[in-house]
């Protein structure tokens, strides 16, 4: 519950599939004018860049688990993204489970860790895809939200660097740049305290929604996504 009274409100919004948009021609549509359909297709796309940029600001909190602290050498091996309007309506949800990566090895430490949490083990090892199909998915879902992009995180530094990393591996691009909000470097600002005072452990009770934290990538990225909304709610009334 927002303020311990708001609840987090969920909009659904469902992606057409991807290959749509070609079927007019599969069908055998006159393939005369491709030319100027191409250049249409890319005015297109570029006014949809420019809408995008004065759009509301989608913030899309995101978390990761991973087998090591680095990609490349480790692998991530699950990863959600919760998208949020800055009113905390829950518009769109995405979630995947990751094969490992070639030649890649869990980290001594992190392999532990995971021995300490088998719910969560069980539940990022359950029905993996290839990387390069879950982050073309993912890219796909990202340019489907009606809006600009804004990857939020706690710690940023952390998912920020995985995300990125298999966005530009995987597909060559990423729609958020190289831009990420840290949720605890704004709860630092919006609390005039030092970095080291400004963990979860003391932020305001009113900030946290009574939702579950189990390192699960959804459940802990709605939940720290519904936390960043709480905080841009008490900054603006400051």
């Amino acid at each position: 519950m927002s303020d311990r009274g708001q609840p987090t409100r969920m909009v659904h919004v469902a992606p057409s599939p991807p290959g749509l948009q070609s079927i007019s021609m599969a069908q055998g549509m006159d393939p005369q004018p491709r030319a100027l359909n191409t250049i249409v297709s890319r005015a297109d796309q570029v006014t949809l860049s420019i809408e995008k940029s004065i759009m509301l600001e989608i913030y899309v909190s995101t978390d990761v688990e991973t087998d090591g602290p680095i990609p490349g050498p480790h692998s991530m091996l699950s990863f959600a993204s919760a998208a949020y309007l800055e009113d905390k309506t829950l518009i769109s949800t995405f979630s995947a489970n990751l094969e490992t990566l070639p030649n890649a090895d869990p980290h001594p430490d992190t392999a532990a860790w995971w021995k300490k949490n088998p719910q969560a083990w069980t539940a990022c090892r359950r029905e993996p895809l290839p990387p390069g199909a879950a982050m073309n998915n993912y890219l796909f879902w990202l340019k489907t939200l009606p809006g600009k992009p804004v990857f939020v995180a706690y710690p940023a530094v952390f998912d920020f660097l995985f995300v990125h990393w298999y966005l530009i591996r995987f597909t060559g691009e990423s729609p958020f740049g190289h831009n990420a909000v840290d949720i605890r470097t704004y709860a630092m600002a919006l609390l005039k305290t030092k970095h080291c005072d400004s963990g979860k452990r003391h932020l305001p009770d009113h900030w946290f929604d009574d939702l579950p934290h189990s390192h699960v990538a959804l459940d802990d990225a709605i939940e720290q996504g519904a936390l960043f909304c709480n905080m841009l709610r008490e900054n603006k009334l400051k």
